[in-house]
């Protein structure tokens, strides 16, 4: 995880490349994303964070998402989960559960992550194609739904 302090920076050069105002309702929405242990639904942010409006939250959500500091991930579950970008953290991937929902952030060995990289550019250059990232998610049963 990128220290606080960089952290910080980042995301208020990102409200400014945007002309958004770093408000107290988009800081406890930051914050509550930074707290939680992996991507998490609106209702699970709502609950660690009583301060919010739900309707202040989505619609700052949204405007996060736009600004490039919030990621949402819609993986056909009652609720879409959300986490800070991938930019202003580090690369990861999901692990996905099927029956209840559960999103799991997952960082691979180094090793493994140069390896799908350097296929997933062969595959692209052969299609004419020029990759910026990629996104792995694997979807099955958590250890509680199995």
């Amino acid at each position: 995880m990128v220290a606080t302090s960089e952290l910080e920076r980042a995301i208020k050069d990102r409200f400014a490349e945007h002309n958004l105002r770093y408000t107290a309702s988009r800081r406890a929405v930051i914050e509550g994303l930074k707290a939680a242990d992996g991507p998490i639904t609106l209702p699970r942010l709502l609950d660690s964070s009583p301060e919010l409006a739900q309707s202040s939250a989505y619609r700052n959500l949204g405007l996060l998402e736009e600004a490039g500091v919030v990621r949402r991930l819609v993986h056909g579950g009652q609720h879409a989960h959300f986490e800070l970008a991938e930019s202003l953290t580090e690369h990861h991937h999901h692990l996905i559960c099927e029956s209840c929902g559960l999103v799991r952030d997952v960082t691979l060995e180094t090793e493994l992550e140069c390896t799908l990289d350097k296929a997933f550019d062969t595959l692209a250059e052969a299609e004419g194609f020029v990759t910026t990232h990629h996104n792995v998610d694997l979807y099955g049963l958590c250890s509680i739904c199995r």
